[in-house]
C-alpha cells in the first residue's frame, strides 16, 4: 500500500449529486463512474490502491473501489472521499474485499509504516490491524495465499537491481546509486509511475537496512 491522498472529486459527480439528491452509486451512468475511476487513478500515479501494480484507469483493468464497502457504509457510496481506484486481478485487492470490514487503508498514512515487504516478495504486516488488512485483500504474506503476487514482486525487484546495479545476491552497497535508483523509481513520468515502484522503494530500504 502506498497512502493516498484525495483531492477535489470529479465535477460530473458534483454535477450529477446535485440533480440526483438520492441517487446512489448504483444509480450512476458508464459517464460519471468513468470520471470518478479517471480521477482515482491519476491522483494514484495510475497505481492500485492495494497492491501497487499498474491500472490504466479505465474499466478493463481499473474498478472504483470502496474501502468502506457500500453494504457497510451505503450512505457513503457516493463519498468521493471513500473511493479509490484497484486492480480487477482475480483473488486479491478489490476482488478479495468484497464487503469485508478493512481495518487499515491507503487513506490512512499509518499504512507505509504498519506494512512491509520482504526480499522474498512476501508482505508482512506489523500490527494487528495490518496483518488483518493484508489478509482481507489477499496482498499475499505468504505463498499459500497469494504465491503469484509475491513471485511478481519479488521478479521486478531483482530485475530492477539487476538493471541498475547488478547482481541482486552481492548486496546492495553504493549509497549514492541506490538513493538515485529510489528517487528515480518514486519521480512520476507523464504523472505515471512503474508497476510496483512504492514497493519496490520499499524492498529496497529493506535491503539497506
Amino acid at each position: 500500500m502506498r497512502s493516498i491522498h484525495k483531492g477535489a472529486e470529479p465535477q460530473g459527480l458534483t454535477d450529477w449529486k446535485r440533480t440526483h439528491p438520492h441517487g446512489t452509486y448504483t444509480d450512476l451512468s458508464s459517464k460519471e463512474r468513468q470520471a470518478i475511476r479517471q480521477a482515482c487513478a491519476l491522483e494514484q500515479n495510475y497505481l492500485c490502491g492495494y497492491c501497487c501494480d499498474a491500472i490504466s484507469g479505465e474499466s478493463a483493468d481499473t474498478s472504483n473501489e470502496h474501502v468502506e464497502a457500500q453494504k457497510l457504509a451505503p450512505h457513503r457510496s457516493l463519498d468521493f472521499n471513500n473511493i479509490i481506484a484497484s486492480c480487477t486481478a482475480q483473488h486479491h485487492c478489490d476482488n478479495a474485499h468484497g464487503s469485508q470490514a478493512l481495518p487499515l487503508t491507503p487513506l490512512m498514512p499509518e499504512c507505509e509504516t504498519e506494512i512491509r515487504y520482504k526480499l522474498s516478495g512476501r508482505i508482512e504486516g506489523l500490527t494487528d490491524r495490518a496483518k488483518e488488512a493484508i489478509r482481507v485483500l489477499n496482498l499475499g504474506d505468504s505463498e499459500a495465499s497469494n504465491k503469484a503476487l509475491i513471485e511478481k514482486r519479488k521478479y521486478l525487484y531483482e530485475a530492477l537491481i539487476w538493471a541498475n546495479v547488478g547482481d541482486p545476491a552481492e548486496g546492495l552497497e553504493d549509497e549514492e546509486i541506490i538513493a538515485i535508483v529510489i528517487d528515480d523509481l518514486l519521480q512520476p513520468k507523464d504523472q505515471r509511475l512503474i508497476a510496483f515502484a512504492p514497493v519496490l522503494a520499499s524492498m529496497i530500504r529493506s535491503r539497506r537496512g
